[in-house]
């Protein structure tokens, strides 16, 4: 019985994902978003989807993306192209990165215009700091998104940049915040 609701549940959530029209798209073929955010502190890629763990450092995150629609596995998903710019202030001066980025998004669910999914991509900063003593971190990032029309959306996120423990500092940085996209 158990097997069975958990097959319905994957079937009503996963499956309208397959929908021919890629719901972060539309008939659109290139998006751009300008995200911001709000350190959510160091520590695990676990305080992506946990809010209760998140400590906010005053550091500050600049993203934009420009964004073309594919598919992976079937799903609908994007390809991005990332410019990310970290402001560090306080007493977390000396943290501040500048990185490039190719990633991939893609939404596993989607529901009348509600779409929410996973990205991953490689990063290249350009500094070391005390936090990741490597320029090659990975950025994981969580979302959930709205189309608010057929050529705007709005998206929540959170996001964590770590290397992977390549190295033996190795703390993380995580964000939360929203951005605002336009397709076209």
């Amino acid at each position: 019985m158990k097997k069975l609701i958990i097959a319905t549940l994957f079937s009503i959530l996963i499956l309208p994902s397959f929908a021919q029209n890629n719901v972060m798209f539309g008939n659109k073929q290139n998006s751009i978003t300008i995200y911001g955010a709000q350190s959510t502190g160091s520590g695990t890629l676990l305080k992506l989807i946990q809010p209760g763990l998140w400590d906010f450092y005053p550091q500050t995150l600049a993203m934009i993306q420009y964004s073309q629609p594919v598919q992976f596995f079937r799903l609908p998903s994007r390809l991005n192209l990332n410019i990310a710019q970290n402001f560090a202030y306080n007493s977390s001066r000396g943290l501040s990165f500048f990185a490039m980025s190719i990633s991939l998004d893609t939404a596993l669910l989607q529901y009348n215009n509600w779409y929410a999914g996973i990205g991953i991509g490689p990063y290249m900063r350009d500094v070391m700091d005390r936090w990741v003593e490597s320029r090659l971190v990975f950025g994981e990032k969580v979302f959930i998104g709205k189309n608010i029309n057929e050529k705007w959306n709005i998206e929540l996120f959170t996001i964590h940049f770590s290397n992977g423990n390549f190295t033996n500092a190795n703390k993380g940085f995580n964000f939360a915040g929203i951005g605002f996209g336009y397709k076209f």
